[in-house]
């Protein structure tokens, strides 16, 4: 193919000596084939990659960049509202001149078998980084949990292209209704393909500083733990009676 390609000067981005292929779109470019199906090989060093440069390559300082959401949605990049569109496309600039969203990973495909692919998604890997630190102020810890024993799922739907299923729709109603509270601004610092937190803020805040303080004076009593380990231990200790451990 790669031949039938040069002989009738069609541009294709696979070569004889890297013949993999790539998958490109504005959220990520995928490669796969060739010589990356050898799991010795190293994927990120192979891959002339078109959206981001090495950490090596990213400059010796660091950049900032603040997004805002409201509701779980990514709406103010360094305070402007721009559209998704504007938001990934720039987010695939500032990322990918800083190294940022490389990965080298073995999937397991629909069919069964499992495949080696190397991808980069600088501005999703932004975004992806800043929503959880943000839902870190704003989301219960149940809630939490019930989100990550989901995700799976949801990552599986949207895998195997099954958008507009029953199941979808039950699991995308949760999602938005568990992102009601998900507002507020994120600065991450990027360095060398390291993506650094630097603040968070949002109207929704669970977080209390003045319950959470290791100081004296907070308005959390610390002996209050005395009580609540004693419940939480009475299972295993009743446990403990009737069956004894022997070492």
């Amino acid at each position: 193919m790669i031949a039938y390609c040069d002989q009738r000067k069609i541009p294709v981005k696979a070569s004889v000596a890297k013949p993999y292929s790539s998958d490109e779109n504005v959220l990520h470019i995928s490669y796969e084939a060739g010589k990356l199906e050898d799991l010795t090989v190293n994927g990120v060093e192979l891959v002339d990659f078109g959206m981001t440069v090495s950490p090596q390559q990213a400059p010796d300082k660091i950049e900032s960049v603040t997004i805002g959401f409201e509701k779980g949605i990514p709406v103010l990049l360094h305070g402007k509202r721009v559209s998704a569109l504007e938001m990934v496309e720039a987010l695939n600039q500032i990322g990918g001149r800083n190294g940022i969203g490389r990965i080298d990973m073995v999937e397991n495909r629909f069919v069964g078998m499992k495949s080696r692919g190397v991808y980069e998604a600088p501005g999703m890997t932004i975004l992806y980084d800043a929503l959880l630190y943000l839902e870190q102020l704003t989301l219960d810890r149940d809630l939490v949990h019930l989100r990550d024993r989901l995700a799976p799922e949801v990552a599986e739907m949207v895998y195997y292209g099954f958008w507009y299923v029953a199941k979808m729709d039950a699991l995308m109603a949760m999602i938005q209704q568990a992102q009601q509270k998900v507002t507020g601004e994120v600065t991450l610092n990027l360095y060398k393909g390291n993506i650094i937190v630097a603040s968070r803020t949002s109207p929704h805040s669970l977080y209390d500083e003045g319950i959470a303080t290791m100081e004296g004076g907070g308005s959390y009593n610390q002996t209050d733990a005395e009580g609540f380990l004693r419940i939480q231990g009475l299972p295993s200790r009743v446990q403990g009676r009737a069956t004894p451990r022997t070492y």
